[in-house]
């Protein structure tokens, strides 16, 4: 009997302009020896503790490097986990219920697959040159979270 060795890696990282795939996401990362999947979809909400009113949308924007900085973050991740690692972020203007950030880890065990998910969003949200300008629905827009 074979099975395939799990030592971390990462299937894709990518930024993009248009709509992500979750089960895309999924499918990339699931092999023989998985034994856990999880995974971060994040979404454009109506609401948020910075707004004055009620969110509309959201435009990100990515600096040219996003996309090999995350993909760097991935790889570190995977390695430390073990984890197989698909992850994407969207730019570009997004309407509540959007899809903005779709990261899907597998491993053998839930433990891995869980602490990969959640270790590279993290490290998403605080190093990966992403920003995002949040608009109303009276019209009012700021830059958040810079």
């Amino acid at each position: 009997m074979t099975t395939e060795a799990v030592t971390g890696r990462v299937v894709h990282a990518r930024v993009v302009d248009e709509p992500l795939d979750v089960a895309e996401h999924l499918a990339a990362v699931t092999g023989r020896a998985t034994g856990a999947t999880d995974v971060f979809v994040g979404t454009i909400r109506d609401h948020d503790p910075d707004a004055a009113g009620t969110v509309a949308q959201l435009e990100y924007e990515a600096h040219p490097d996003a996309e090999g900085m995350m993909a760097a973050l991935a790889g570190q991740v995977a390695l430390s986990t073990g984890a197989t690692v698909a992850v994407s972020h969207r730019f570009g203007s997004l309407s509540v219920g959007d899809v903005a950030v779709v990261i899907a880890s597998a491993a053998p065990h839930r433990r891995e697959a869980l602490e990969a998910t959640r270790a590279l969003i993290e490290l998403i949200k605080t190093e990966v040159p992403i920003w995002k300008r949040q608009t109303d629905t009276q019209g009012r827009s700021d830059w958040v979270g810079l």
